[in-house]
């Protein structure tokens, strides 16, 4: 049985704090407290508790063994709680930069994770060894970029079944590549963002560390009762 977090708990993590008023995205209203701390939106937790609870049926009803869910987050507070979390159930991840395709012309981004298995494998066996310094500088150098652009999808074989994105405006290139392949995704939806643009919206505060780790760990344990 998965732990949703409690109100109190949503409270702690700064689950509450949205954006300043003047950046309210109309469609946020209804997940919104009427009153304000100051300028700044108060989301209703009573809703945040909702759609985890949702959250955490629909994975718990339609994620098979075997599906995949990309987790997306690459603003600095997201990093490496997506890292974690995602390298936690064996997931692909997406923490540095989304590349344009990622998802629309995945042939072509497979054509460079296969490009880097193969120069991981070529130094791990001393094929470097053969080139000159400037040389295998270079290569480090071409290492270390498709390290940061594919290293966290280096697995994903295929297209993910689901997306769980953090921050739907940092990532709108992965929404918008998701939608048109209508492949489902689940997010944390700040006051400044269009819920409709998900299939399971989660209304919370996406800039704070805390209030992403709890909400991330609370969607891994979900999934880890799958694989079980």
């Amino acid at each position: 049985m998965i732990k949703i977090p409690t109100e109190e708990e949503l409270l702690l993590a700064a689950c509450h704090f949205g954006h300043r008023s003047g950046k309210t995205h109309p469609k946020m209203k209804p997940f919104l407290q009427k009153k304000k701390s100051g300028t700044v939106n108060l989301i209703d937790l009573t809703k945040t508790v909702d759609a985890l609870k949702k959250v955490v049926d629909f994975i718990s009803k339609s994620f098979k063994k075997e599906d995949v869910i990309l987790f997306v987050g690459t603003k600095p507070p997201a990093k490496e709680i997506i890292k974690k979390y995602a390298e936690e159930v064996n997931m692909p991840y997406v923490n540095e930069h989304w590349i344009g395709g990622t998802l629309t012309n995945f042939s072509t981004i497979s054509k460079s994770i296969e490009k880097y298995k193969k120069m991981i494998k070529e130094k791990e066996q001393g094929e470097w060894e053969k080139y000159t310094k400037k040389e295998q500088i270079d290569l480090e150098r071409e290492l270390e970029r498709l390290e940061k652009n594919v290293g966290g999808i280096k697995n994903m074989t295929a297209l993910p079944n689901f997306l769980y994105i953090v921050d739907l405006v940092e990532e709108k290139t992965a929404v918008r590549e998701a939608n048109r392949l209508k492949i489902p995704i689940i997010a944390i939806v700040d006051s400044n963002a269009n819920p409709d643009l998900v299939d399971y919206p989660i209304p919370a505060n996406d800039d704070a560390i805390k209030s992403i780790d709890t909400i991330t760990k609370t969607i891994t344990e979900a999934i880890k009762e799958k694989q079980k």
